[in-house]
């Protein structure tokens, strides 16, 4: 893994335990980290619930273990991406390649960027990210339900997504969102009422600018399916509308449309 990932041109750190891998990644603070699942001293879902805990990097999870609870945990504790071994090294370099180029928020932000870098397997290895790419273009439109009034705002209700600070508030409340979980809601709030197909959205997940690897298989779209399950718990912690995201059976999932308060918009103007 290592060595396909450096005759890429990527700086590679490594380690052979999660406690080492933790220790390594609050160091170094990465832009990604792969974690192998099967770790020699501790549970790697305990591990990736650290590293979460402490950055908003990129993890993917490398395991063979293909049964479905064992991808929604990974996915549910905080995973970006689940990739079952053995896999190809091309298609997994286009993965981390995709997560590169998507902007980066949080922690991670604030130390300046360096060439090129990427993880190494099997437990989770740290490397700086490239410049960040441009935020999505803000979506404009103006209706009743997903507006936006202000550049970079899209509004729904009492949800407004900003695209350029890449938060999501609710009833003024921000919503604790991952990288992949923003991304979605931006792009179902962006479509403005619209159905948004889960291979759709698995694109949307992998990055905008992606070009490697198009095959969207039943475990991608099980993916998504648990993003949107996560964003619809988090919208009901804070007293938002879990049924704002609904599935439209067979296709995928929209957002549906909600007045926007007036005094919300006034205070926002």
């Amino acid at each position: 893994m290592s060595a396909i990932l450096e005759q890429g041109g990527f700086q590679v750190s490594g380690v052979s335990s999660g406690r080492e891998g933790v220790d390594v990644v609050r160091q170094e603070h990465p832009a990604v980290v792969t974690l192998d699942i099967g770790l020699p001293d501790i549970d790697g879902y305990k591990v990736l619930r650290r590293i979460r805990a402490t950055t908003d990097c990129y993890v993917i999870v490398l395991s063979g273990r293909t049964d479905e609870m064992d991808i929604l945990t990974a996915l549910q504790a905080g995973a970006d991406d689940y990739v079952l071994k053995p896999f190809r090294p091309r298609e997994f370099r286009a993965r981390i390649d995709a997560m590169l180029r998507r902007p980066r928020i949080g922690q991670n932000a604030q130390h300046p960027p360096t060439p090129p870098p990427a993880p190494a397997a099997p437990a989770p290895a740290p490397a700086l990210a490239p410049a960040p790419a441009p935020a999505p273009a803000p979506d404009r439109r103006t209706d009743a339900g997903t507006a936006s009034g202000t550049a970079g705002l899209l509004r729904n209700g009492s949800l407004v997504v900003d695209s350029e600070a890449r938060t999501a508030t609710c009833s003024g409340v921000e919503l604790p969102l991952t990288k992949t979980e923003f991304n979605l809601l931006h792009a179902l709030m962006a479509s403005n009422g619209a159905v948004r197909t889960k291979e759709e959205l698995v694109r949307v997940s992998r990055g905008r600018d992606y070009r490697g690897y198009n095959f969207v298989s039943r475990t991608d779209e099980r993916a998504i399916e648990v993003h949107i399950a996560n964003l619809r718990q988090k919208l009901a912690r804070s007293e938002g509308d879990p049924e704002l995201i609904t599935t439209v059976r067979g296709v995928g999932f929209r957002i549906m449309p909600r007045r926007v308060d007036p005094g919300q918009e006034r205070a926002s103007g």
